[in-house]
């Protein structure tokens, strides 16, 4: 890896990652186009989807791999690449509980198809049918996730080592997808109360698990399990602060969704937390008064910006990305990890928190 590169392409992780998934995509959008032609609106909607991304969790994935000893192979490639089946899960049925209107530039799954529904003029109603469809298509992938990893010719005990932390990772992801609804539908709580949701709906399935999931197919010991632990749960918590703050302050021709968008859908993150607990009765109100209506005015936004600013709640979370940030980079030179593992980790751990890849 030069200095130079981007960690997520070291040994050509990204293009292996790539060529793996279409690939797939091309054999199982096959097979659904034998049941009915009409399912090719769920094979373009999921290649579409999967057509961007940066494959962070199979990197993280690969990379433990590699820091607990294992060799380039295109089975742990493949194990890898299984992640990006179940985040693309997990976003479209993301998508369908905040009512986000975009992914990635383009419309989200559910409005996808609630256009596809208007425009043939079926029966019913277009915003149901579009949620149903995106669930299914949600469904699918997380069952292709389980295909592709369980058939990736990694020998029967490490596939069954793997899939334990993997049954743990989804049980975490989903019960951390249920306090972030819970912490919407109680307007928000504490810091404390968000920086659980931010743990388990992201710390721990973005970065810490998928590199257990690499480690456990290398048969790595709880020495090592545990040293990636050290390093991948500060670094999965500054990955979600970062990605709050660009859900508010981000630009849109980076991040792929409205500017301000996580405020017109009422997220209820650690920066929210942070701007209620510092504000003033007045700022406070007009956050209360604004937050998750989805028609907010660009001005509106501005204004929601300025308060989260002179608050010192922007500051504040900046600094625990900061401080999460330099955690992760100190565990990363672990002398358990394999040398060159440890230098793509460090690098990944800046990637993932300024969000330049």
């Amino acid at each position: 890896m030069t200095k130079t590169a981007s960690p997520l392409d070291a040994e050509d992780l990204r293009a292996r990652v790539e060529v793996i998934v279409d690939n797939f995509l091309d054999e199982h959008c096959e097979l659904l186009l034998t049941i009915s032609p009409d399912l090719s609106a769920l094979g373009d909607a999921v290649r579409d989807l999967m057509a961007g991304g940066k494959r962070l969790r199979p990197a993280f994935c690969y990379w433990g791999w590699r820091a607990a000893g294992g060799s380039p192979t295109d089975a742990a490639y493949q194990a890898a690449s299984s992640l990006e089946f179940l985040q693309a899960c997990a976003l479209i049925h993301d998508d369908v509980m905040d009512g986000s209107d975009t992914r990635r530039g383009m419309p989200a799954a559910h409005r996808r198809f609630a256009t596809l529904h208007r425009g043939s003029e079926w029966l019913g109603s277009s915003e149901n049918f579009g949620v149903g469809a995106a669930i299914l298509l949600g469904d699918l992938c997380l069952s292709w996730a389980d295909e592709m990893l369980l058939t990736s010719d990694l020998p029967a005990d490490a596939l069954s080592r793997a899939k334990s932390v993997y049954d743990v990772m989804r049980t975490e992801l989903m019960g951390g997808q249920y306090l972030d609804l819970l912490e919407q539908a109680r307007g928000g709580g504490s810091v404390e109360r968000a920086l659980v949701v931010v743990q388990y709906k992201s710390a721990k399935y973005t970065i810490e698990r998928p590199l257990h999931l690499g480690a456990a197919l290398a048969g790595a010991g709880d020495d090592t399990i545990s040293a990636l632990s050290d390093y991948g749960l500060p670094l999965g918590a500054a990955f979600q602060l970062r990605d709050d703050v660009l859900g508010v302050f981000g630009d849109p021709s980076q991040t792929g969704k409205p500017a301000g968008d996580d405020l017109r859908e009422g997220k209820r993150t650690v920066l929210i937390a942070e701007t209620l607990e510092r504000a003033s009765a007045t700022q406070a109100d007009v956050v209360r008064a604004n937050l998750g209506d989805p028609a907010l005015s660009g001005t509106t936004v501005d204004t929601l910006r300025e308060i989260i600013t002179a608050t010192g709640a922007l500051d504040r979370v900046e600094s625990m990305i900061a401080e999460f940030t330099e955690q992760s980079l100190v565990a990363a030179r672990s002398p358990l990890f394999d040398p060159t593992a440890a230098e793509v980790l460090e690098g990944l751990a800046i990637a993932a928190t300024s969000r330049s890849v």
